[in-house]
């Protein structure tokens, strides 16, 4: 008996998150991390693409059952996502404790952290997240308010690389600056200013951590009093700076540059 069919809009179950996009899909199942209570996606079709074929193949192997459901409904749960006709409820994001990744960072003398200071746009959290785990940082380290934590929208943005990474939310930012300190780790604000060097003037060896500001405001004030050195991007076009999740990108390749 086939565990597809169509189920109207009460019977859909409540709680956990809607996961959207064929790529963020297909990782949340590969990472396994999250448990998924059941997949949407377009109805069966021997010709249909890789992504879907696989993610109906993998939900039929974990008894995980498969709807199918109208655009228009789809739209409705993904809050008007880039579905792409894929969405899997799950589990929230399976934060760590902020422990676990002070432990790694105090085991390996080359990790490296990015630590996000309140961004509130899931784009640039997402895109962060998704060179983050490119370059193989040791951890993420968001706050717990004022800011955009690991949502649907920011795993859509990271294509999914998210649910492979170590993402910690923490009371104190600054407090948890202070501990990797303590560790051994020198950290770098992204930002402006009069004390700001080039990022490729930068030392990045050994332990190191990378803070990047929120849009517009930049680092706070106790948040970059706390970092060891000031970083800027230089730009010598009409422009007078770069996305959060463009210049984070940039920084984290020359914080790992000579490494591989």
């Amino acid at each position: 008996m086939s565990n597809e069919h169509r189920k109207g809009p009460r019977e859909l179950c409540t709680g956990g998150e809607w996961i959207y996009g064929r790529n963020p899909a297909v990782e949340v199942m590969r990472a396994g991390r999250r448990a998924v209570r059941e997949v949407v996606l377009p109805p069966f079709d021997k010709n249909e693409a890789d992504e879907i074929a696989w993610l109906r193949q993998a939900a039929h192997e974990r008894h995980v059952v498969v709807r199918t459901e109208d655009r228009r409904r789809l739209d409705m749960l993904t809050r008007g996502g880039h579905h792409q006709g894929v969405a899997l409820k799950v589990d929230g994001y399976p934060y760590v404790d902020f422990g676990d990744i002070l432990s790694a960072v105090e085991d390996d003398e080359n990790a490296k952290v990015v630590i996000l200071d309140h961004l509130e746009d899931p784009q640039n959290v997402g895109s962060i997240l998704r060179t983050a785990c490119a370059i193989g940082v040791t951890g993420v380290i968001i706050p717990e308010d004022r800011g955009s934590g690991v949502t649907p929208a920011a795993v859509r943005a990271s294509a999914g690389a998210s649910e492979y990474l170590k993402v910690a939310r923490v009371v104190n930012l600054v407090r948890a600056m202070k501990q990797l300190k303590d560790a051994n780790m020198w950290l770098t604000g992204l930002d402006w200013g009069k004390d700001a060097k080039p990022y490729t003037e930068i030392d990045f060896k050994g332990r190191a951590g990378l803070v990047v500001g929120a849009e517009g405001t930049g680092i706070s004030r106790l948040v970059r009093e706390t970092c060891d050195f000031i970083a800027v991007l230089p730009m010598r076009g009409e422009i007078e700076s770069l996305n959060a999740g463009v210049a984070a990108a940039v920084c984290m390749y020359e914080m790992v540059k000579g490494e591989w």
